[in-house]
């Protein structure tokens, strides 16, 4: 934790992280402290964020849905080999491994947000798996989970790749909410809201899930 705090801190001189819990969930995560969000940024710490953005401390609004709907369809994960693909602060992860799957691996290229992953585990009673990675997993798990990390369609060859490492897929995203995948079929929208608040534009706290099968060759 005090390598996370002194990461943030080195970003925005004042912040601090605290266990807070989740709307519509039973978890808690190590978030950046909700008062610093209503400040002005200094044109350094402005740039220091754009440059390396400190997403491990936010839950963001995709993550948060596919938390809450893991917990609500715990059958989708449960004795089944789950990874995390770009886990940031491991919310889904955590969920998946909560409700009850046999092994939950957080995979992250940000070794802070892997660091960030094995706090919340922590402070939410569970037990993790680690890779920085994703390439270099075999081939073995039964379900690759993924928020927020489209982004932008420029990223949608993504979607083939989570299906070499897994037999399935659930993707949740705001940003790309209606690409058209022949393996992809959408299983709902749901309104949530990245926590701290943004205050983003609605359109961002629409999240549509998508579910994927490899198909047998």
């Amino acid at each position: 934790m005090n390598h996370l705090q002194d990461a943030l801190q080195a970003l925005l001189g004042d912040a601090r992280l605290v266990a807070e819990p989740l709307p519509g969930t039973d978890l808690r995560l190590w978030l950046i402290d909700a008062a610093n969000m209503d400040r002005c940024f200094s044109p350094e710490e402005t740039r220091l964020i754009l440059e390396e953005p400190p997403y491990w401390c936010f839950c963001w609004a995709s993550g948060l849905v596919l938390a809450r709907w893991l917990a609500q369809n715990p059958e989708r994960v449960r004795g089944k080999r789950v990874l995390d693909f770009g886990a940031g602060s491991g919310v889904a992860a955590i969920a998946a491994a909560r409700a009850g799957a046999a092994e939950v691996v957080a995979c992250d290229l940000d070794l802070l947000a892997l660091e960030a992953c094995r706090a919340n585990a922590e402070l939410n009673g569970v037990t993790l798996g680690y890779s920085n990675d994703f390439f270099a997993e075999a081939d073995r798990f039964d379900l690759i989970i993924v928020a927020d990390v489209l982004y932008d369609r420029a990223n949608l060859p993504l979607l083939d790749q989570f299906l070499s490492r897994g037999h399935a897929a659930l993707v949740a995203d705001s940003r790309v909410r209606d690409f058209q995948h022949p393996l992809y079929q959408r299983i709902g929208q749901f309104d949530a809201c990245t926590w701290p608040d943004l205050a983003e534009p609605a359109e961002f706290r629409r999240v549509s899930l998508y579910h994927a099968q490899r198909q047998r060759s």
